[in-house]
């Protein structure tokens, strides 16, 4: 298995378990310390409604990524460590609610290795 298929399983996993939904495809490129993750499908039905109003999708945007934010180092750093053999220094994600296309950043301390 490519060490991006098992790196996009995690994020698949943790993205389920913290919104009830995983995306629908993921996309992992490695550049040097770097893992660029862009994921397409996330917004749950429930969210996709949120998001038909102004209000809304700035409230889903906020939710989205400042939960991200949070919880993958706190919660699933030890994870993602282990399957890099790397320690995360700094997560960046950020996501576009109209077109539903979430972008994250990983850089690990070490040079990423297939």
């Amino acid at each position: 298995m490519k060490k991006e298929t098992g790196f996009n399983e995690i994020i698949r996993k943790v993205r389920k378990d913290l919104f009830g939904k995983g995306p629908e495809r993921i996309h992992t490129t490695f550049v040097n310390n770097m893992a660029i993750t862009i994921l397409h499908g996330n917004l749950t039905p429930t969210e996709k409604f949120l998001a038909l109003e102004e209000e809304g999708r700035n409230m889903v945007h906020a939710a989205r990524t400042k939960m991200v934010q949070k919880v993958y180092p706190t919660h699933f750093k030890k994870d993602l460590e282990a399957y890099m053999n790397s320690k995360l220094l700094h997560l960046f994600s950020d996501i576009n609610v109209e077109d539903d296309i979430a972008m994250s950043v990983f850089l690990f301390e070490d040079k990423i290795s297939n």
